[in-house]
């Protein structure tokens, strides 16, 4: 047994405690008739997209800072945090309420949604750091300049306080069901440590990492936490290159599954179109997670899914909607082969496109000292349509071509 002091009663009293600062509330567990029915089980939705800061990190930050307030609130100097967005509100927020000064750092690559909604929540003692490369550039650089200042630091996610704070979501789970599964995204580990000592064993709880930010199941892999590449930003609020010791120490004998990116994108989208939530990439891990626990394992079982944050830029839906449609096998690149002779698009479009494709994407450029040139081509296949017809039409009508993938250099370039 960890020898923490932290318990699923001291979680519930640090519940009633946050309430009465009207900056947490209690969040919907909304059934979803959806997924339900998807999955052969009962699904519940906890909305913590429906926090203040559309997050559930403003538990932990609230948590943290309050209990520093009631035991020393004179000799305070304010306080420093590094974030991705999302904690960082919530620390904004929380000093806001108390009057303490607060320094954000977040890296160079936050979305400027997420600035703009830090910006929100600071007042004129907040000042916003835009810097490092990545979340554990900032972090480090956070840190020093905490003991430079002598602020105090309050870390995203390996802190007891912080663990302890996101615990109280398993609280309200436990007021309304006793749910057999609880599953969450993983990046630091803060809430699933938080959920698993909630729970205290009445719930399986399992953790759920992006395939290009799986720190946790890393560092269960090699006993100890473990600096990883990141591989793809895409889900930015989970991107931690290196869990906490503490987090570590809670949760490296929990279930934990990978997602792909593409999986991700489809589920946000999913989710938008028929529920109307929107959510954040990191915010839907526990969703698209469904898809890689066994079915025999969520079989009739009544489950929560986390949807853990709502902080998403319109800027990116292009984005989600790309990753969507490549995942799904929709959408594929090529370099084409043309003669450069009237009538050769024409040609494509009818000998090689049925008429439920589309052409997204077309960039050629004539070279008069040339016979053929190369054309960019996007195609949108529709979902009774697979890319090897595409791909045979090509070959029966002579146009040479390259098919693009992520795995090309050129790849990221031009698409």
């Amino acid at each position: 047994m960890l020898n923490i002091n932290i318990s699923q009663n001291s979680i519930r009293t640090v519940s009633n405690s946050l309430y009465e600062t009207k900056l947490v509330k209690k969040t919907n567990l909304d059934y979803c008739e959806r997924l339900s029915n998807r999955f052969d089980c009962q699904i519940y939705l906890k909305r913590e997209d429906q926090q203040i800061i559309r997050s559930f990190k403003i538990r932990g930050a609230l948590n943290k800072i309050k209990k520093i307030h009631n035991k020393n609130n004179k000799n305070i100097n304010g306080f420093v945090c590094a974030s991705a967005g999302n904690h960082a509100q919530g620390v904004a927020l929380s000093s806001k309420y108390f009057k303490y000064k607060c320094k954000i750092f977040v890296p160079i690559c936050t979305p400027l949604q997420k600035i703009s909604r830090i910006k929100k929540f600071c007042d004129e003692k907040g000042e916003i750091i835009i810097t490092g490369d990545n979340f554990s550039e900032t972090l480090e650089i956070a840190k020093k300049h905490a003991n430079e200042e002598e602020m105090i630091f309050v870390h995203p996610y390996d802190d007891y306080d912080i663990i302890e704070g996101q615990g109280t979501i398993a609280t309200e789970i436990l007021d309304d069901i006793i749910p057999d599964i609880i599953i969450c995204g993983v990046g630091g580990g803060g809430l699933l440590s938080g959920l698993a000592i909630g729970l205290n064993g009445q719930s399986i709880v399992i953790g759920i990492e992006s395939s290009s930010s799986a720190s946790m199941i890393t560092a269960i892999k090699n006993d100890q936490p473990t600096n990883i590449e990141i591989k793809d930003s895409f889900v930015d609020g989970a991107c931690v290159s290196q869990v906490g010791d503490k987090t570590y120490k809670i949760c490296q004998d929990l279930p934990i599954f990978e997602v792909c990116n593409g999986l991700v994108a489809s589920e946000l989208v999913e989710l938008y179109n028929q529920e109307g939530i929107i959510a954040e990439p990191a915010g839907i891990l526990s969703i698209a997670g469904l898809n890689m626990i066994p079915t025999d394992v969520l079989k009739d079982k009544k489950i929560v899914c986390i949807v853990s944050g709502g902080n998403n830029d319109i800027e990116k839906y292009p984005e989600i909607l790309r990753r969507s449609l490549e995942y799904k096998n929709l959408i594929h690149y090529f370099l084409v082969k043309f003669n450069q002779v009237p009538g050769q698009l024409k040609k494509f479009i009818e000998k090689v496109l049925s008429k439920d494709d589309d052409i997204i994407r077309f960039e050629y450029t004539k070279k008069l000292s040339k016979d053929s040139a190369f054309v960019l081509v996007g195609i949108q296949v529709s979902p009774n349509n697979s890319i090897e017809y595409i791909i045979e039409n090509m070959t029966i009508n002579n146009f040479k071509y390259q098919k693009l993938t992520e795995n090309d250099l050129c790849y990221e370039l031009l698409v």
